[in-house]
């Protein structure tokens, strides 16, 4: 074994480590998965997706819990989409998996003007398939390949075009509370992921519905938080961490804090006034 090979191997082992271990944590701090769950994967054939089957995979052989992973496909019939690239590699995994083919391209091309973006109409199809199936075969939870990225991208598309302070949580109850939708790789960085695909020689399928399209809000808030990235090293991660550490307090939602019977307390000890002063603080 040559030194680039040696180094590249070394590397690749890191990165796997780090990933694992994010993915361990993720599922873990917010009980994503239980003994004895049946987790149906949902595989795009982007590099994420990609990811998260692969690690869960590995995961799955050291957990200390037992789990089924279903590996779930929706070929949404897009013009020009490889449709033997998926089940040629889930073929040799030795995993059950499903490939589902539903004609949503031709309905989000009717449903969307010309001009805007197919990504809202796309991702409400998608969505509704996809929980319809994970109940008719019995999936405890749906896993997705949002990466923390994606999870601070999506709080300043809410903050910036729809004036809420939201992003994707890790682990969510559909309205309906009929599935619960996972997100193990909320704590792994979208260049590692991309590293790790690279590495790994996925057999990527572009999305030529929404990719081809330019000026896409998402796109833009991408770019912004790159250029940020390089100004302040770091950022991706601090902005992280604040949407894990939100002080309802301190921003102005009402149903969230109290702000209406708030009452001045002046008969404090020493000790009490000291405490609340460094709370404040």
């Amino acid at each position: 074994m040559n030194t680039d090979t040696r180094k590249r191997r070394l590397e690749f082992n890191k990165l796997q480590k780090r990933l694992r271990r994010n993915v361990g944590r993720a599922i873990v701090d917010f009980n994503m998965i239980a003994d004895g769950d049946r987790v149906m994967v949902c595989l795009s054939g982007g590099k994420d997706s990609y990811g998260l089957l692969d690690i869960l995979r590995g995961l799955q052989r050291t957990a200390p819990v037992e789990f089924e992973l279903v590996a779930v496909n929706l070929d949404q019939k897009q013009p020009g989409f490889p449709a033997h690239v998926l089940p040629d590699y889930l073929e040799k995994l030795d995993i059950e998996y499903h490939i589902l083919e539903r004609d949503t391209y031709s309905q989000v091309k009717q449903l969307v003007p010309a001009g805007k973006t197919y990504c809202g109409w796309c991702s409400r199809l998608r969505r509704g398939i996809l929980y319809g199936f994970a109940e008719q075969i019995g999936a405890d939870s749906i896993a997705l390949g949002h990466h923390r990225d994606d999870i601070v991208e999506t709080l300043f598309l809410n903050l910036f075009h729809g004036g809420k302070l939201k992003a994707m949580p890790p682990k969510l109850l559909s309205d309906d509370r009929r599935n619960m939708v996972i997100r193990p790789l909320a704590y792994c960085a979208e260049a590692d992921l991309a590293a790790y695909a690279e590495y790994r020689q996925f057999p990527i399928i572009p999305c030529n519905l929404c990719g081809s399209q330019t000026g896409l809000q998402r796109q833009q808030i991408k770019r912004m938080l790159a250029d940020w990235q390089r100004a302040q090293p770091g950022c991706i991660e601090s902005i992280f961490a604040a949407i894990c550490n939100v002080a309802p307090s301190q921003l102005a939602d009402r149903s969230l804090f109290d702000f209406v019977n708030l009452d001045l307390k002046r008969s404090l000890s020493d000790a009490e006034r000291i405490a609340a002063t460094e709370i404040v603080e």
